[in-house]
């Protein structure tokens, strides 16, 4: 199970939303591409980084985005407000398709079939609905529907995110995670809830349809000492 900590951009700034709420945030940073280069110094092979202000239509940190991706070593994963495969073309490695995937499904499949293992589907939920538009608005679908829809099929990865669990340290949402790897035969990424190292104990021993998680997306617990990411990328092995 791999270890994507996780970079949440707004105004520049490196935060985090208690669910998903854009009143609700704490400030972790000024300076996101040294929390980036913090987190790969300590061993972090993969970073997720959200683009919050581009998720909810009010702006753009691409320019913050692709300094991340130029100034690390390592493999960059990007969501929010994604529409086009220009940052493909510029060079993150992987981008996540959220809204727009729900939106128009027939585009998503096009962009998956033309970059093949750099195309991630976002769903993000609450109560097993899908949420779009930085979380606010309704997608009308659940996530175990939309995980069938064969424009998705070929898709690098499912990353499921609990909104209403993410930010609150409160413990990941296991069954429903079970439920989306019995139902796919795609990677799936864990997102939301993880507050210490038990749960990603828990995690990594996770398995459905006899497959593990693929990996596991980690802000607040990171970003609040609760755990390193030494002792995270440990107890993440413990699935190898």
């Amino acid at each position: 199970m791999e270890l994507y900590p996780a970079i949440d951009l707004r105004a520049g700034r490196c935060v985090r939303l208690w669910q998903g709420d854009f009143d609700k945030e704490t400030v972790y940073g000024t300076d996101p591409v040294a929390v980036a280069e913090r987190f790969v110094a300590t061993g972090a092979r993969w970073l997720h980084v959200v683009d919050l202000d581009a998720a909810r239509g009010e702006g753009s940190n691409i320019d913050t985005v692709l300094s991340i991706a130029r100034a690390v070593p390592v493999r960059v994963q990007t969501g929010g407000g994604v529409r086009d495969d220009a940052l493909l073309v510029a060079g993150v490695d992987r981008v996540v398709l959220g809204s727009m995937a729900v939106a128009n499904r027939e585009y998503a499949g096009e962009l998956i079939a033309e970059y093949p293992g750099r195309v991630a589907i976002g769903l993000d939920h609450r109560d097993g609905e899908l949420r779009v538009r930085g979380w606010e608005e309704g997608g009308d679908v659940g996530v175990l529907d939309a995980v069938a829809w064969p424009e998705f099929s070929g898709a690098a990865a499912f990353i499921v995110t609990d909104i209403g669990r993410d930010g609150t340290l409160a413990g990941p949402d296991v069954s429903g995670l079970a439920s989306v790897l019995e139902a796919t035969t795609a990677d799936v990424i864990a997102s939301g809830g993880v507050g210490c190292i038990a749960d990603l104990e828990t995690l990594a021993s996770l398995t459905a349809g006899g497959r593990h998680l693929a990996g596991v997306i980690v802000g607040k617990a990171l970003y609040e000492g609760a755990f390193t990411i030494e002792e995270a990328m440990a107890a993440c092995a413990a699935s190898a």
